[in-house]
């Protein structure tokens, strides 16, 4: 894989992370590959959350309060005690096993904000689609925007309290139209282990699809 060489600051000062924990704001000694990772996936489907749940620096966001305006373009359908929406980047960073450093861009999925998906998706290795099982048809934007981008992806059902749970994998697979090999997961974004899980899935697609290149 084409991953950046990691440089490593003496400097050892630390912050408070969202839940107050004390963390390095620099990168681990271990630190051997950074890799680029979009969070993506329509309104309200939960990239803000995870990105607060795996990041073990303090995360960046830029969420506004929802408008009027944004309320006639933006579905509310099933998300509507959700009252901000990102609108630039969310970002977060987490350490994996093996010196594996994930930078996390959170980015809107909605077709209008394409100008800025093509500058944030500059350089990224691969993305995680977040997807929300009641709403379906609101993942079509995004999924365009990756495939256009011919960025390798996994997607990832965020596991709402009131998400259907009758469909099949295949039927979820069928209602995407995702090709045979592209990873399908179920996840917790407000849970960490379950949302590094999801971030795992797409990372180990990276490293099968890499490997031949490297024998």
């Amino acid at each position: 894989m084409a991953f950046a060489p990691s440089s490593t600051p003496s400097d050892t000062r630390d912050t408070r992370d969202t839940a107050g924990r004390s963390v390095d704001v620099h990168l681990p000694e271990t630190a051997r590959d950074l890799v680029k990772i979009l969070v993506t996936g329509p309104f309200g489907v939960g990239k803000t959350t995870l990105i607060d749940s795996v990041s073990e620096i303090r995360p960046l966001h830029t969420e506004e309060p929802l408008s009027e305006a944004s309320a006639q373009v933006d579905d509310l359908a099933g998300v509507r005690d959700k009252s901000t929406t990102t609108v630039a980047v969310d970002f977060g960073r987490i350490s994996l096993p093996g010196g594996v450093v994930l930078y996390l861009f959170g980015t809107p999925g909605q077709e209008r904000f394409r100008a800025l998906w093509d500058d944030i998706a500059y350089g990224a290795l691969g993305a995680l689609v977040l997807v929300d099982s009641r709403r379906i048809d609101a993942s079509f934007d995004v999924l365009g925007l990756v495939e256009e981008s011919e960025l390798p992806y996994a997607v990832a059902f965020n596991a709402f309290p009131d998400a259907p749970r009758h469909h099949t994998a295949e039927q979820l697979r069928a209602a995407l139209d995702l090709e045979a090999g592209t990873p399908m997961v179920t996840f917790d974004a407000r849970d960490a282990d379950s949302s590094v899980d999801a971030l795992l899935a797409l990372v180990q697609h990276l490293i099968d699809r890499h490997a031949p290149e490297d024998r």
